[in-house]
């Protein structure tokens, strides 16, 4: 078969399970679990691929909530990612139940073609996207060795098709001061909400002297538990974020200052706790990411111009870790939401229906057309 027709018959592989597709989607979309708690979505994804003779491993390389899933023996290799892990109490607003079931779905088209195409198709499911870098442990357990290129497709307001992440580093920073009456005893206490108070001040002078590239960013989840106790305990979650793994280094100890001027201010104990390991940059396969272009133009996919494509391509992904060792691609796929942005829950909402059902579709099959284009480069055809 030559390209063309290993795509048509990728393109009706996706028809054909189509309803399918969409009814994973809508399920993960309805159930949604946060970071390391996804069992049920880590149950649910790899079912159609079981059903279609793909070589399943649950709990892959350790890891509870991941999968590794296999079909094919040829000579190249494309990995598939599957992130299903939603928002803390925003549920799946970065419309993960979308990539799930849209790199489920290119896999199952490319299995329709393995043979003909001389691939090897893989889906790795990976848990923990939002904060918790489960790609990173992955590639760290032997993940992804010998790929020759690694896909996912992210949802967003509109169509971009190269991925600029930032790289990022989120840390969990907790106090600890001494409790007191806030009225009798004032004198007696050592105030860990406090201590928040003097960081986040100092955060807001220091992004003065940041690159103007740089974002620091975070919640503070305790700080305290009765008005008339002084708070003994204080905890928060810190994002840092700069262009490159470099960047970050340098920056990040700056960021940290900040912290301990609250503990050095108040008196409070200091911890710092790395949640995963930093995010890194994203190093797109130049090749892969043309042939992704012309695949989605084909199927009817406008891209946004450059203003708008600036926006949402720089949000950190762990997948920039797999960039770093394997051809990657990571575009975004639109689903016609704006306003509404990733990390609302207008966003969320928009990651079922209409224009959700066909981004799914679309995703699924433009990245396995870019398969077939990467396995067969010179019948590369649309």
């Amino acid at each position: 078969m030559n390209g063309r027709a290993l795509k048509a018959a990728a393109r009706q592989a996706v028809d054909r399970h189509a309803d399918e597709l969409i009814a994973l989607s809508e399920q993960l979309h309805a159930d949604p679990e946060t970071a390391w708690e996804e069992h049920r979505a880590a149950a649910r994804v790899p079912e159609l691929l079981d059903r279609a003779g793909f070589e399943v491993t649950a709990s892959y390389l350790g890891l509870d909530t991941a999968f590794h899933a296999r079909f094919g023996t040829g000579p190249v290799r494309v990995a598939l990612c599957a992130e299903y892990d939603a928002l803390p109490g925003l549920g799946h607003a970065c419309g993960h139940n979308l990539i799930a079931a849209s790199s489920v779905g290119a896999a199952l088209a490319l299995a329709a073609v393995a043979d003909d195409a001389g691939l090897t198709v893989e889906v790795y499911g990976t848990p923990a996207e939002e904060g918790g870098g489960g790609k990173i442990e992955l590639l760290e357990r032997g993940a992804f060795a010998g790929v020759d290129l690694a896909m996912m497709a992210h949802p967003a307001p509109v169509d971009v098709a190269e991925a600029r992440p930032f790289a990022v580093s989120h840390s969990k920073i907790s106090y600890t001061g001494k409790s007191a009456h806030a009225a009798a005893y004032p004198e007696s206490g050592v105030n860990a909400a406090d201590a928040f108070t003097v960081a986040q001040v100092a955060i807001g002078l220091l992004r003065q002297q940041l690159p103007p590239s740089a974002r620091v960013h975070g919640v503070v989840t305790h700080a305290g538990d009765a008005p008339n106790a002084i708070p003994e305990r204080s905890s928060g979650r810190w994002y840092v974020r700069a262009e490159t793994l470099a960047e970050l280094a340098a920056l990040e100890p700056r960021v940290m200052r900040a912290f301990e001027a609250g503990a050095l201010a108040t008196g409070c104990a200091l911890e710092i706790e790395p949640e995963s390991k930093p995010y890194a940059e994203f190093r797109a396969d130049e090749t892969a990411l043309a042939h992704y272009r012309a695949n989605a133009v084909a199927l009817g996919r406008e891209f946004a111009p450059p203003g708008q494509a600036a926006r949402m391509n720089r949000a950190s992904t762990d997948m920039g870790n797999v960039s770093q060792v394997v051809p990657a691609i990571h575009p975004y796929i639109g689903i016609g939401s704006l306003p509404a942005t990733n990390h609302q829950r207008e966003f969320a909402a928009h990651c079922v229906g209409g224009p959700a059902r066909r981004a799914l579709l679309d995703a699924a099959v433009a990245l396995a057309w870019t398969a077939v284009d990467r396995a067969v480069p010179e019948e590369a055809a649309t």
